[in-house]
């Protein structure tokens, strides 16, 4: 390619904050997608994933549209997102599956559930490289760069309005989207520099810890404990892991936890014994996204329970890794239900659309 600015580039990230942070920034929603540089010289397009490696082979209906719409050579950041059958939320689990090695299925996805692109910031346009310029004016520059953008392609809403920002905040999750960004309106574009600012939904809740995995670097330390949460039939979900210990307490941990070790036979995610459709951890034990990683699991009678911290829902599990908070011998394993999870107010992924981009 021949640009001012080529692949790879590692994309600039933001640090996470516990508040909105109030001086001159620029907020915008935090997508909840794969995040990406897109290159185009007019001849040819490459999708960059965060981690650099080349994603053009999984969204062939994102590099038509990159081809039909975006200036002919330019350098645009931004994220990967595919909105659910109705539009309303984005669905991250239909976007897992577009990452798939049989070109057949890549294309049948495409037309099934289509990728759509949300553009926040401009690298690089014609010969001009706007890395080290301000972020108001590469801003500037991208609103100009797709004006009159349609779907799939999109610039992302944003506002200088504190106030709108918390808004936003507290809104926008119900369309999926997991908190804000804030940008320094006079940052350079710095790559792999951690100079913008997340802040995210963090909340509580009681799981029941139901398996663990051991530790890669010793199989008497946990590596991750595994946590559910009864559905209102009483079946015990797979929802997600907690996976951060300091390397003593995961030893302590395993000696703690080996009274409860039980065989699958007695175990409620025994998966040989569940209906079709009940998420185990045990319906995949090898990762899609490293086939070498083992995803098995030692079972645990389901009577301690644990307070986590996570930020939000995907469907029926935790969309990140939940962070350790303090063990509640005073809950009874029974209580931990789905009922005590905040629901977001519903929001529609085309009002968050709509919002205002200057």
């Amino acid at each position: 390619m021949h640009l001012p600015v080529n692949p790879p580039v590692a994309p600039m990230l933001a640090k996470p904050v516990n508040q909105i942070p109030d001086g001159p920034y620029s907020f915008e929603p935090k997508w909840d997608g794969f995040r990406s540089i897109i290159f185009t010289d007019g001849e040819e397009v490459e999708i960059g994933s965060r981690n650099e490696r080349p994603m053009t082979r999984y969204f062939p209906e994102l590099a038509a549209a990159v081809q039909e719409q975006f200036p002919r050579r330019c350098v645009i950041d931004g994220e990967i997102v595919i909105p659910g059958p109705d539009g309303q939320r984005l669905d991250f689990e239909a976007l897992l599956q577009r990452i798939h090695p049989a070109a057949s299925r890549v294309n049948l996805l495409a037309v099934q559930t289509p990728a759509h692109f949300v553009a926040f910031d401009l690298l690089a346009l014609d010969d001009t490289d706007y890395t080290g310029r301000p972020f108001e004016e590469r801003r500037a520059a991208l609103l100009r760069a797709r004006a009159g953008a349609v779907a799939p392609i999109h610039v992302t809403p944003a506002t200088t309005d504190h106030s709108l920002a918390q808004q936003w905040f507290g809104q926008f999750e119900g369309a999926g989207l997991d908190g804000i960004i804030a940008k320094p309106l006079a940052g350079s574009y710095e790559p792999d520099k951690r100079v913008m600012f997340k802040i995210k939904h963090e909340r509580t809740a009681d799981c029941v810890v139901a398996g663990y995995r051991p530790h890669k670097s010793s199989a008497e330390a946990i590596g991750s404990l595994l946590l559910g949460l009864y559905t209102g039939t009483g079946d015990l979900a797979s929802v997600g892991v907690i996976g951060a210990f300091p390397m003593a307490r995961r030893r302590e941990l395993f000696t703690e936890l080996q009274p409860l070790v039980t065989t699958f036979d007695q175990h409620p995610w025994n998966w040989a014994q569940q209906e079709a459709g009940t998420r185990t951890p045990r319906e995949a034990e090898t990762s899609r996204w490293n086939a070498g990683k083992d995803l098995s699991f030692t079972p645990l009678r389901p009577e301690r329970v644990v307070e986590v911290r996570y930020d939000h829902m995907e469907g029926p599990r935790f969309r990140h890794t939940t962070q350790f908070v303090r063990w509640r011998p005073d809950r009874d394993p029974r209580s931990c239900t789905y009922a005590q999870l905040e629901e977001p107010v519903g929001f529609s992924l085309a009002d968050v659309l709509s919002s205002p981009v200057g």
